[in-house]
């Protein structure tokens, strides 16, 4: 299993491309892997014949673990067997998580190490990111690996960070589990990063009608010029643009908006680069290419990393008469737009607290209703 982003850990393999047998040629597709954020091709290393034993479909698997093997002849790669159906491991268990399956004469290593009830060991094992994670929101390993010999995963941190999150399903009906998808467990993980953050919200009500008109005319979508507004009304409030860092605040000298967006798996956020200064053709052909990649799922990590400012648009809901966001890791605001009424939207602007104050997000509505009552000026 490659890493196929620099954020990936483990990889879900959906798709085999190719069988035992069919012959492959180095930088060609045998298989799709759901990481946290796409989907995306693991190429062959080299010429030759793909050969079992696979891992099974639908397993989470830890990066280096073998999923298959390339041979040199098709007389190598044997008849194509079958491989067991693999032992999904349940998010929400009282029994550990189960290990994968194997196919064909060699074992695969386990996807997830199973757990195995054991003396507990002086030195507590942990993967270094349940490691960092267990720093950042204060959870005390050693609590967590008596009786287990193999190392602490990530989803052990979170589950013991946020023991109210987790349901008592014995109490109620009968119940089926349904494993989360890659993606869903990422935004998981970063939503509880991000509630360590200290935020406030500021909301106004803002002119949205000319916008509107102006996205029609001109063929546009109303969320990119949302983005424009956004990105020139933070180009005179640079501090919107800042991040926190225990070292002290990190000013980008760019403004990068991540766009919320709905998928059928989860949550992502692509990113516009660069949304004050490149004329708007140009942002709009951008952003046509991650509408494109978002409904294929193939985003990769530098379509939707390093956003220094983020919108979230509802307004698309009628019902929604406001709401407000979690600010993502690495920014120091996120806007909530709801849906247009006739005197106007409610926008809610979500802060942390360490970067900028009150009367900085006070300031910075005004400058998006003053620049929002006068469209034309978006540039061109």
């Amino acid at each position: 299993m490659p890493a196929l982003s620099d954020t990936m850990n483990v990889g879900r393999l959906v798709r085999w491309l190719k069988q035992p047998g069919d012959g492959v040629r180095k930088g060609e597709a045998i298989a799709e892997v759901e990481t946290d954020k796409a989907l995306m091709d693991v190429e062959a290393f080299n010429d030759g014949y793909l050969a079992g034993p696979l891992a099974p479909l639908d397993t989470d698997l830890t990066l280096g673990v073998p999923i298959a093997y390339i041979v040199d002849t098709q007389a190598e790669a044997g008849p194509l067997a079958e491989p067991p159906p693999a032992q999904s491991a349940p998010h929400v268990s009282g029994t550990g998580l189960a290990p994968a399956a194997t196919a064909g004469g060699a074992p695969l290593p386990p996807a997830v190490a199973p757990h195995a009830p054991s003396p507990p060991s002086r030195e507590v094992r942990a993967s270094p990111y349940a490691r960092s994670l267990a720093h950042s929101l204060g959870v005390d390993l050693s609590k967590l690996a008596t009786g287990q010999s193999a190392p602490l995963s990530a989803a052990q941190i979170l589950r013991a960070a946020e023991p109210a999150a987790v349901a008592n399903l014995t109490e109620g009906p009968a119940y089926r589990l349904e494993r989360a998808s890659s993606l869903r467990e990422s935004v998981a993980r970063q939503m509880i990063a991000s509630l360590a953050t200290p935020v406030f919200r500021a909301s106004a009500r803002l002119p949205l009608e000319h916008l509107q008109q102006i996205a029609r005319q001109k063929g546009l979508s109303l969320t990119l010029l949302l983005a424009r507004v956004c990105a020139l009304a933070i180009r005179a409030h640079p501090l919107f643009n800042a991040a926190y860092t225990p070292e002290g605040l990190a000013h980008r000298e760019r403004v990068d908006v991540g766009i919320a967006a709905e998928i059928p798996e989860g949550l992502v956020t692509p990113v516009l680069r660069d949304v004050a200064q490149r004329p708007l053709a140009e942002l709009a052909r951008d952003w046509d290419t991650l509408r494109d990649k978002l409904r294929t799922r193939r985003l990769t990590a530098q379509d939707y990393r390093g956003a220094t400012f983020y919108l979230s648009d509802l307004g698309v809901y009628p019902v929604v008469e406001s709401f407000d966001s979690i600010v993502p890791t690495g920014a120091s605001a996120i806007l909530s737009v709801a849906a247009l009424r006739s005197d106007g939207a409610v926008c809610t602007l979500t802060c942390d607290h360490r970067v900028v104050f009150g009367a900085d997000a006070a300031r910075l509505l005004t400058t998006l209703g003053e620049h929002l009552s006068k469209p034309g000026e978006l540039g061109g």
